[in-house]
Order: structure tokens, then sequence, then C-alpha cells
């Protein structure tokens, strides 16, 4: 069981980027997946969520309307949309499937598996 996170890189000020999120060995269509992100010397912290059937998303408020989450479960991946990037968004980012909740959590605890990181650096 798999989650292979991709997508990051170096981006200036107000650039994009789009993560990916690739899940192999069981299908996730039936998890909540997650995408945490780590900046040096900070704890990890809740991004953003999709439900299952991708009805429900939640953010963390500082990218709100920047940031979209979304998934394609045929592809069993996921995304996250990040647009207008700022100099703090800089972090490595995860993602993560919590199997058990039918609603999105944000505590990192609540999730069983997890990818190995990719790194977002936002150049000022």
């Amino acid at each position: 069981v798999q989650l292979q996170a991709s997508g990051g890189g170096l981006v200036q000020v107000g650039g994009y980027l789009r993560l990916s999120c690739a899940a192999s060995g069981r299908s996730f269509s039936n998890d909540v997946m997650g995408w945490f992100r780590q900046a040096p010397g900070k704890e990890r912290e809740f991004v953003a969520g999709i439900s299952a059937n991708g009805a429900n998303t939640d953010y963390e408020d500082s990218v709100k309307g920047r940031f979209t989450i979304s998934r394609d479960n045929a592809r069993n991946t996921v995304y996250l949309h990040m647009n207008n990037l700022k100099p703090e968004d800089t972090a490595v980012y995860y993602c993560a499937a919590d199997r058990l909740s039918y609603r999105v959590r944000a505590t990192a605890v609540s999730y069983d598996y997890w990818g190995q990181g990719t790194l977002v650096t936002v150049s000022s």
C-alpha cells in the first residue's frame, strides 16, 4: 500500500503548482483523503481534505480561496491545486488517507496511510 506524492518544486510568489497523490496497492475510493504540510521547525499542519465521493471539502484558513483539493477515484489519485502561492506556503506537502471516517478530519493522527512528501518552495 503506497501513496506517492509528486508535483512539488520551486515557484515564484503568486505562482501555481498542482500536487498529485497517486495511490497503489488498494483502492482509496472509500477513504477521506487529506493534504498536510510541514515547514522547517514547525509541526505538521492540515491543509485540505476531501470526502470519499468528493462532495465535501475542508481547508485550513490561510489557504481558503487559493487552494483546491480534488480527486479522481477512477485513477486513485488526489490533487491539490495551489494558486497565488506565498512564501509562507513553503513546506513539505504530504498526502494521507483516513480509512475510518466519513467526514474530513483535520488531525494528522486520524490518517492511516501517508505519502513520502513533496517539497514546495515559494521564492519572493
